[in-house]
């Protein structure tokens, strides 16, 4: 199958000998590298990002392919890191992802070509425009002898750009896989330190972005529920450019940095941290109303806008549920090239990016 690219180079079971994880988002290039002790702990080697201005990706398709590679080329030498092979991320949107089951015993070259008989009934597109991944999961559950196959499919434009920013930077793309994938890879960590490993637990994960928010409820590691919804941390950057005369980039730098104005806290942050918990528990609310559930046993708040001060609390306060900001590096040994007080202030934001990093050494 020419057109295939290791989408699921993680299910395939290749390791690799050293591999950053790289996350693109709308806002930002954010990257990982973590190595290994003798006794199999994660150590946090090197961590990075450098901010994109508005407009340069939207709705994840990269708009400025110049000003985005230069931005990530500025990342990995800010990083500081001698490593070429890079892990990237599709957004889930880019993706089609069906599983599917198929007779066993097949030979690689039968196996391939029935999956494109059957990607061919899923995909709005030609297959001569996307580029194409399979792996297989495991037995079929119904007939011996079967077998569950994941297909995944992204249009080749969207895959190739993202390897191009990679190229661009001089790196190597070895694994493009998807979003959602590697944030559930590294929050699954958290969850694991969770009473009874988070057995049976039910986890609302909101990924607060600059302008969507996600919610997937997890259970045991599978996802039970995923909605996007249109709200986010540039909102409040919005807010911040409208009352002090500022540009976006500039209002974005203040609202980092903490330098704004007295009234800041009282007149705008406060009443968008209480409009963002609203928000939180009106998306649990719709998975409440359009599943068998009634009750989630934890929310796990990640990116950048999850530390907001008062942020968690009121989403407890609101729903009714435990509430915590992730640190996907929480149980990690801290590497001597890295400053652990800001990685600690930033870590909620860098999910994606460590669940990416992780691939290196998952069998």
């Amino acid at each position: 199958m020419g057109n295939r690219v290791s989408f699921l180079d993680i299910l395939l079971g290749r390791k690799h000998a050293s591999l950053i994880g790289l996350d693109i988002s709308s806002s930002s290039a954010k990257l990982v590298e973590l190595g290994q002790t003798a006794t199999g702990e994660y150590v946090v080697e090197r961590f990075a990002s450098e901010p994109f201005e508005k407009g340069w990706i939207t709705d994840g398709q990269i708009e400025k392919f110049d000003e985005v590679a230069e931005a990530v080329r500025r990342v990995v030498a800010k990083s500081g890191t001698r490593t070429k092979q890079v892990a990237m991320a599709m957004p889930q949107s880019a993706v089609i992802t069906k599983k599917i089951v198929l007779p066993g015993g097949l030979r690689e070259e039968e196996l391939e070509l029935q999956v494109e008989a059957e990607a061919n009934q899923y995909i709005p597109f030609s297959l001569d425009e996307v580029s194409l991944d399979f792996c297989i999961i495991g037995p079929g559950s119904d007939v011996m002898g079967d077998i569950e196959v994941l297909i995944a499919a992204s249009r080749k434009d969207r895959v190739q750009d993202r390897q191009g920013l990679a190229e661009a930077a001089g790196l190597k793309p070895v694994v493009l896989d998807i979003e959602s994938n590697a944030s559930r890879l590294a929050v699954s960590r958290v969850i694991a330190t969770l009473p009874n490993e988070g057995r049976d637990a039910l986890v609302a994960l909101f990924e607060i972005g600059a302008d969507t928010t996600s919610l997937k409820v997890l259970r045991d590691d599978e996802i039970l529920y995923d909605r996007d919804q249109a709200f986010g941390g540039a909102q409040l950057t919005q807010l911040i450019s409208r009352q002090y005369g500022l540009s976006f980039e500039e209002a974005e730098h203040k609202k980092m940095a903490g330098d704004l104005p007295e009234d800041y806290e009282n007149g705008l942050l406060s009443p968008f941290v209480d409009s963002l918990a609203q928000e939180i528990g009106r998306a649990l609310q719709y998975f409440f109303t359009s599943t068998p559930h009634h009750k989630v046993h934890y929310v796990m708040l990640s990116g950048g806008t999850a530390t907001l001060p008062g942020l968690k609390d009121r989403v407890t306060e609101l729903t009714g549920f435990a509430s915590m900001v992730v640190n996907p590096f929480e149980g990690m040994k801290i590497g001597s090239a890295v400053r652990e007080s800001k990685l600690r202030r930033e870590a909620s934001s860098y999910l994606t990016a460590c669940g990416l990093a992780m691939r290196r050494f998952l069998q």
